[in-house]
């Protein structure tokens, strides 16, 4: 991008990813507030300062005295290249976010819970709907429990585009979230494909390391049509979306009891829980731990994708309340 110092730069980065997240103009005191989440701490002032060079490189534009800053053309191509060396490992740092934001409840039935969020072209939805059930009925989810949104509605705070349909599907992060709030520290290692045969997991085929990654495992899965949800759902062999986790081993009655009250609320998405240090599902277990697989929440968007109806997917996309989540086929 050209700034002065590395330092300079990464700060103007995360400016630019904060109004690339936006749906409109941004003022200087809202991109500071939002600059917390990704650790830069800038005050309105510096942040007017540095919006001001990225104007000047044709980064961003001025709409208005009070209504703030867009990108431009040139500044949306540029954030989605600029430092991919920062982007290594955003991604355990988006799950890492959206765990601390879980706040649900198992007692009230209500709180915050993380969702996956895709869009689909308006006149395909019902089609879409119809191509994800099998994946519902299947379980082969974490949750029946969806949102639906048209056009210029919210899903938590994403606005759904013009001409599309949004769907919030519940994230494998709930467990996650949950086991934080209960005190049990959760290790996120991999998202992957896994193979299942006779309707059992088998084994783990493929697998990119959240803490080298830059993208969600499970967007790429999908865009390269690697799996075979509706297969799995329909006859009991395919391959699907997953993710392992790792507990410590005196964790696990406690992690027990969270993932049986999840159940209890509609929340699933365990697949599998191991025994102290034994592998599972092939992937080696380190001494005194727990290895955990977690069904991918954007399985149903992947039998979509697989039946020829493709859609925008936005994986650990936001939180919505519980309450407004309503179950798949109520539709």
């Amino acid at each position: 991008m050209g700034f002065e110092t590395p330092d300079v730069e990464r700060k103007v980065l995360s400016i630019m990813k904060v109004l690339s997240e936006s749906d409109g103009p941004v003022g200087a005191r809202v991109v500071a507030q939002h600059l917390k989440d990704y650790g830069v701490e800038l005050g309105d002032r510096a942040v007017r300062y540095h919006l001001k060079l990225m104007d000047e490189r044709g980064l961003t534009r001025l709409v208005g005295r009070r209504d703030g800053r867009i990108l431009t053309e040139e500044g949306v191509k540029e954030v989605k290249s600029a430092l991919v060396k920062d982007k290594v490992g955003f991604v355990i740092s988006k799950i890492e976010l959206l765990a601390f934001r879980t706040d649900f409840d198992f007692d009230k039935r209500c709180g915050a819970i993380p969702v996956n969020v895709s869009f689909f072209p308006k006149g395909k939805f019902k089609q879409a709907l119809r191509a994800m059930a099998p994946a519902f009925e299947s379980k082969l989810c974490v949750s029946d429990l969806i949102a639906v949104a048209s056009e210029g509605e919210q899903l938590g705070d994403t606005t759904v585009p013009q001409g599309k349909m949004g769907i919030a599907t519940v994230c494998s992060i709930v467990i996650n979230g949950t086991m934080l709030k209960a005190g049990v520290p959760m290790d996120s290692r991999f998202g992957g494909i896994l193979q299942i045969r006779n309707r059992k997991p088998l084994r783990f085929v493929e697998l990119i390391d959240y803490t080298g990654s830059s993208l969600d495992p499970s967007e790429i899965f999908i865009k390269a049509n690697m799996t075979s949800v509706r297969q799995a759902a329909e006859a009991g062999d395919g391959e699907i979306l997953a993710n392992f986790r790792e507990i410590p081993s005196i964790c696990r009655p406690t992690a027990e009891q969270v993932v049986e009250r999840l159940k209890e609320a509609g929340l699933g998405g365990l697949v599998l829980m191991g025994n102290t240090s034994e592998a599972v599902c092939e992937i080696p277990i380190e001494l005194n731990r727990v290895g955990m697989v977690l069904l991918g929440g954007l399985n149903p968007l992947a039998a979509a994708q697989e039946a020829g109806i493709e859609s925008d997917n936005h994986a650990m996309s936001t939180v919505v309340e519980y309450r407004d989540l309503t179950r798949f086929e109520e539709l």
